[in-house]
């Protein structure tokens, strides 16, 4: 079988798809990872085969007006309230508005005809029988579409493009039929038509075909979707474990972490680490250069560019970060009790179900004082009703397949699709649920 994975140019979009494309490679089967060029080492770094296909607009910085509006539109994304609660959460205009923007400026913008065509071009002349994209890279979902190849989307984060896209639908269908405006389904619709696809649009090219989820089934939003459930395997890039990690911490080890949304949060990095020196905790922060250069901080701090996530956190009580969704997902795999700093996106929405079932503490961006800080991460390391959800977490976790067992999952829904089978069947296997 051939498999073409597809990413966003982005390690942290891209190393989510790593552990069940290897999977996959080690079960026989030809892999591929397509990207724009700026992933290409990246790829190779990880053992598998890059594929670059062109992109027309090159760094955001240099689009010009393109790239203004889509800083705002990114603005104006992470700044939706995707965590709204209740039966009706948003208003019909609230989210037209929201696939208006997010169309032409986000999906659009990152999928341009000119990355679609090279994509399309290359799965052409190779014939995937699968395509695996994650949520950003619909061009996965054009490239299949045009050559009759399955698909699915890997999710490992909560599915809020979808629960809003869902609501979208519902409250569409209440519309007088002139106002049923659908950005999404105009715009692939239209890319399918240049392209010169045999298939025409589905809202699978927005779901995919069956969804790939790696976070924990009771962290997920129940949204009807078939899902392949697999455990997450933590995967930071290359990495080597510092001496200093080799020995056991003399005081409980807080980990913080802002990754690359450090500027998004709107944290003072040093501020922050200040107010956390006050606990009787060492701390463990990765900074950029910047920071590290200018710090002046207690001896229970320590400041380091980058470690492995996966070898530092067994060594922690309790880890603060952005809502990074590896980040999120080590500290699941060890038990870490979390702080997530919620600024928008996703985050809230995290942050919130890590809540419910125990495990962690959100903070809203409104509160992220360094003494809020400091008293949340106080009660993570005080309180044992953190750490005992955070081990009920991580035994859930444990209990889904790796992903060497769901390879023969993928192989048999990749030849009912590829066979034109409906989706009665995916009910019938134990592995592949109707929600995710």
């Amino acid at each position: 079988m051939k498999v073409l994975f597809t990413s966003l140019a982005h390690h942290t979009h891209y190393y989510p798809l790593v552990p069940l494309a290897w999977a996959l490679r080690t079960a026989g089967h030809e892999v591929r990872v397509a990207s724009q060029p700026e992933l290409t080492d990246v790829i190779t770094g990880t053992g598998l085969t890059a594929v670059p296909v062109e992109w027309s607009l090159g760094a955001v910085e240099d689009m010009g007006l393109l790239g203004a509006l889509h800083d705002e539109a990114s603005a104006h994304v992470q700044g939706f309230d995707f965590a709204a609660r209740g039966d009706r959460p948003w208003t019909w205009e609230q989210l037209l508005a929201l696939e208006n923007v997010m169309v032409p400026t986000l999906y659009g913008a990152l999928n341009n005809d000119v990355m679609v065509d090279s994509l399309v071009a290359f799965a052409r002349s190779w014939q995937p029988d699968l395509v695996v994209w994650e949520t950003f890279t619909l061009a996965g979902a054009l490239a299949a579409r045009a050559t009759g190849a399955a698909h699915c989307r890997l999710v490992s984060g909560p599915d809020i493009s979808v629960r809003a896209r869902q609501e979208f639908l519902r409250l569409a269908a209440e519309q007088e039929p002139e106002h049923r405006e659908d950005p999404t389904a105009e715009w692939l619709e239209r890319t399918l038509a240049r392209i010169g696809s045999p298939h025409g649009y589905t809202e699978t090219m927005v779901t995919g075909e069956w969804t790939v989820n790696t976070t924990p089934p009771s962290t997920q939003l129940d949204l009807g979707l078939p899902t392949v459930q697999v455990r997450h395997v933590a995967y930071n890039g290359p990495a080597v474990v510092p001496d200093w990690l080799r020995t056991a911490p003399e005081r409980p080890r807080v980990c913080v972490t802002l990754g690359s949304s450090a500027a998004d949060t709107g944290v003072d990095m040093l501020k922050l680490l200040g107010g956390l020196a006050e606990l009787d905790a060492e701390i463990v922060a990765t900074v950029d250069a910047e920071t590290l250069a200018a710090a002046d901080l207690p001896d229970n701090v320590r400041l380091v560019d980058f470690v492995p996530l996966n070898d530092l956190l067994p060594t922690c009580a309790a880890v603060v970060h952005h809502g990074g969704v590896g980040t999120k997902a080590t500290a699941e795999l060890h038990a870490v009790p979390q702080l997530i700093l919620a600024f928008g996106w996703d985050t809230e929405v995290m942050g919130r179900g890590l809540e419910e079932t125990g495990a962690g503490i959100c903070l809203p961006s409104a509160e992220l004082l360094p003494e809020a800080v400091r008293t949340q991460v106080g009660r993570l390391l005080t309180e044992p009703s953190y750490a005992e959800g955070a081990r009920r977490l991580q035994e859930e976790l444990r209990a889904v397949p790796s992903p060497n067992e769901i390879v023969p999952v993928i192989e048999r829904l990749v030849a009912e699709h590829r066979a034109g089978a409906d989706a009665g069947p995916l009910s019938r296997d134990p592995r592949v649920a109707h929600h995710s």
